[in-house]
């Protein structure tokens, strides 16, 4: 076989003295891995005999296979023998060819296997219930390193405990002293950030009250990146679901202003998305009263009217978000007054439908439908005329053409109904991209 590397030489040297191209580096078949057919940059051999390179016969269990690629057998016994003479001679063979342009692979790191994981979980779980922090810190980081060299290793860690027990030493510490143990508390976090999803376990640490005020305080007063690894594991935790993570959260004083305050400064876009999809989780994980406060307190708090500012010039996946939690809000009454009393609500909400995308729509309908439906007769009055006046009519209509959710489907034609009276008694001014369009309903 012929292939790899073309000798490097030069323009004016890339023909011989007869004018015929130079022949090229033959790699030995023995060097070739049976499954890429490129060269092997750490060969191992399984039980059945054969020899593969770690990355290739790795992604070929990955996919489900059982067999050796070569023989066929079953693999019964999945453990990979670094073939270190077969290595060696690679390396001596890449030596020898490097006037042709090639480079010598490097000798390969020794992957962890799961008894090295397991024995690192055990020291992690030893110094975090001695409070060393120094100890776990260095353990953490060496974890880190770990996960660094290869997927591989990552998956190794996660499968064999390691968010569970990270988790545990973060509640440990967080417990103890924040700022005592900040260095390490944020180490932890750092290695948490790439084991996401995290199991049930570590969500039950991670939302404990000496945790959740940790993250918090991150918030409050640590620099860019710890902030956003804060939020990121807010979000995540918050996640799954679970209303007893939302209300211990909800009972941190302060960080309803905090959640807030974050997302007017826009500091960046990470933890503007992840503070809205956290504020998310906490005003729609329940109806009841406890879901109301929650609302009512994002109200008083005037967000609706920096939902309206982020509406106006946000990207697309930053307006999803505002639109969910505004459509939310507008479920309690007091939220339905804050955004009767801005006068860029109704124009706003009508100009995002049809315009981000269909989940936009969906929620902007929503919150024009629950303004109409809840609120006082003069007060859903107003809204409707000025919802005809910037076109809403026509959008409505189309929404119902193009397809859409049966929920969004029944709440457009009831608006439509609600309309119709108004239309008489008004000459609507219609937005830009519908000027052409003339349909009756």
């Amino acid at each position: 076989m012929v292939l790899g590397w073309s000798r490097r030489r030069n323009h004016k040297k890339a023909n011989n003295k007869n004018g015929k191209p130079n022949m090229e580096l033959v790699i030995p078949n023995h060097f070739r891995c049976p499954i890429s057919l490129d060269l092997m940059k750490d060969p191992v051999t399984l039980s059945t005999g054969i020899t593969y390179d770690r990355q290739s016969i790795e992604t070929w269990f990955d996919d489900g296979n059982f067999t050796c690629p070569v023989t066929n057998q079953i693999v019964k016994n999945f453990d990979m023998i670094p073939n270190h003479s077969l290595r060696m001679m690679i390396q001596d063979w890449c030596v020898e060819n490097r006037q042709h342009g090639v480079e010598r692979i490097p000798t390969p790191r020794i992957p962890i296997s799961p008894t090295d994981v397991s024995n690192l979980l055990l020291q992690v779980k030893e110094s975090s219930r001695r409070l060393d922090r120094l100890t776990c810190l260095d353990l953490v980081q060496k974890m880190e390193r770990w996960g660094a060299e290869s997927e591989r290793n990552k998956r190794i860690i996660v499968d064999n405990g390691a968010p569970a027990s990270l988790a545990s030493a973060f509640d440990a510490f967080a417990g103890d002293s924040v700022e005592k143990n900040v260095g390490v508390l944020d180490e932890i976090l750092s290695a948490l950030k790439w084991m996401f999803p995290l199991q049930l376990e570590a969500q039950k640490s991670l939302g404990s009250h000496a945790s959740l005020s940790c993250m918090v305080w991150f918030l409050k007063h640590q620099d860019l990146p710890g902030k956003e690894k804060s939020i990121a594991a807010l979000k995540e935790l918050l996640s799954f679901g679970d209303k007893n993570n939302v209300e211990a959260l909800s009972q941190i004083e302060g960080v309803n202003e905090l959640l807030v305050e974050l997302v007017n400064k826009r500091i960046s876009p990470t933890i503007t998305k992840n503070s809205l999809r956290v504020i998310w989780h906490m005003v729609s994980s329940s109806e009841s009263e406890c879901g109301e406060k929650m609302k009512i307190s994002f109200v008083e708090l005037g967000f609706l009217n920096t939902l309206l500012g982020i509406l106006i010039d946000s990207e697309k996946s930053i307006c999803e978000k505002a639109l969910a939690i505004f459509d939310c809000l507008c479920s309690c009454e007091k939220g339905r007054e804050s955004a009767f009393g801005n006068d860029l609500t109704v124009p706003v909400l009508v100009k995002k439908v049809l315009r981000i995308s269909s989940l936009s729509t969906d929620y902007s309908v929503s919150a024009i439908w629950k303004m109409c439906k809840f609120g006082e007769e003069e007060e859903e009055g107003k809204v409707l005329v000025e919802a005809l006046q910037v076109g809403a009519f026509q959008k409505l209509l189309l929404v119902l053409q193009v397809g859409c959710g049966d929920s969004t489907k029944e709440k457009a034609t009831e608006l439509l109904k609600m309309m119709n009276p108004y239309r008489a008694e008004l000459v609507e001014c219609i937005d830009s991209d519908f000027k052409n369009l003339k349909r009756s309903f």
